[in-house]
C-alpha cells in the first residue's frame, strides 16, 4: 500500500488485514479503545527525532524552550514522530508540551480518540503547509508527520506540497547526528517505528501463528543485516540504517521485549504524559513474546 500509513487507518477502523504494520502509538491507543488486535514486538523502523522539526522565519524561535506556548503544526496528535520528538523535547529540554498548542490538519486514526485541549483543528481548506507560509503557525513537523504532504494519506500525498514555497523554513536542532548519539548514550532509548500487529481471531485460531511469524520475520531480516555489514547495498533505506547503525551498533533492527525495553517504556510515559491514554498499559499485556 502507497503510503503505508493508509493501511494504519483501515486495520485499526475495520480490521481489514490478518497482519498489518501500525504506527506504535495507534497501536497503543487502538488497545485502549479495544481494537481486537495484539502486537509482536518487531518493530520495522527506527529515527530519532532532532531533524522533524522546522521554525518559520519571524518566529522568533532559537532553542527549544521557545516553543512554548507557540502554535506548532503535525499532521494528527497521534502521529508517532510528533509523540516521540514531544518526548525529546520533555525529558532533554523540559519543555512541557501541553503548554504549546498543536494544529493539526488530518483525523486521528482511530476515530474515538478524543483531542487534549490543547490541540487545534486547521480551518476547512487549510493545509499546514498553507499555514506554515501564511505565518499562521510558529514552527512545524516536517515530511509526512506535516509540511511535507496534504490531505489524508493516500498516494502520491508527499507530492501535492514541497511544504511552504516562499517563508524560510529553518532546522530547531543543529548537529542531529551528534545530538542523537548522546541522546542513545543517555538513555538507551531508540525510537520505535512500524510495530507487527495481528488479529486477536488468527490467533486464537491458529495458536502457533505468532511464533512462525516471528521466526519468518528473523529470518528475513538477516539478508538485510549482512548488506549493512558489507557495506553493500543502495538506497534511501540502505543509507538510513546504515547512519542508524553507526549510532546504535551493529543490529539497527533490534527485535523482542527484552532488546527494547528502554523505549518501549519511554513510549509508554509519552503517551501518559501527552494525554493520549488515560492509564499506562504493561509492557506484557500489549506484545506477544515468542522464543
Amino acid at each position: 500500500m502507497s503510503p503505508i500509513i493508509a493501511a494504519f487507518r483501515r486495520m485499526v477502523r475495520r480490521l481489514e488485514f490478518d497482519v498489518c504494520e501500525l504506527a506504535p502509538t495507534t497501536y497503543v491507543v487502538a488497545r485502549e479503545a479495544g481494537v481486537e488486535i495484539t502486537a509482536l514486538p518487531v518493530f520495522l523502523g527506527r529515527e530519532f527525532h532532532f531533524t522533524n522539526i522546522v521554525c518559520g522565519a519571524g518566529s522568533g524561535i532559537e532553542k527549544p524552550s521557545d516553543l512554548c506556548g507557540r502554535r506548532v503544526g503535525v499532521r494528527a496528535y497521534t502521529v508517532s514522530t510528533g509523540v516521540w520528538a514531544r518526548s525529546l523535547l520533555r525529558t532533554e529540554y523540559g519543555v512541557d508540551a501541553n503548554s504549546i498548542t498543536w494544529i493539526v490538519d488530518d483525523e486521528e486514526h482511530v476515530e474515538s480518540f478524543e483531542l487534549p485541549g490543547n490541540v487545534r483543528q486547521a480551518p476547512a481548506g487549510m493545509s499546514l503547509a498553507d499555514l506554515f507560509e501564511a505565518g499562521e503557525i510558529d514552527a512545524a513537523f516536517t515530511g509526512p508527520a506535516g509540511i511535507g504532504r496534504s490531505g489524508p494519506p493516500r498516494e502520491g500525498w508527499d507530492e501535492s506540497t514541497g511544504g511552504p514555497a516562499g517563508r524560510v523554513a529553518y532546522p530547531l536542532f543543529e548537529n542531529t547526528d551528534e545530538l542523537a548519539r548522546a541522546y542513545y548514550r543517555a538513555t538507551g532509548v531508540y525510537p520505535l517505528h512500524g510495530v507487527v500487529v495481528v488479529r486477536k481471531s488468527v490467533v486464537r485460531q491458529h495458536p502457533d501463528f505468532c511464533g512462525a511469524l516471528r521466526e519468518a520475520l528473523e529470518a528475513a531480516k538477516e539478508p538485510f543485516l549482512a548488506s549493512l555489514r558489507a557495506g553493500e547495498g543502495a538506497g534511501k533505506e540502505f543509507d538510513h540504517f546504515q547512519q542508524m547503525r553507526s549510532i546504535v551498533g551493529d543490529d539497527p533492527l533490534p527485535y523482542g521485549i527484552e532488546a527494547n525495553l528502554a523505549s518501549i517504556d519511554a513510549l509508554l510515559d509519552a503517551v501518559v504524559d501527552q494525554n493520549i491514554v488515560r492509564s499506562r498499559p504493561a509492557v506484557e499485556d500489549l506484545f506477544v513474546e515468542v522464543e
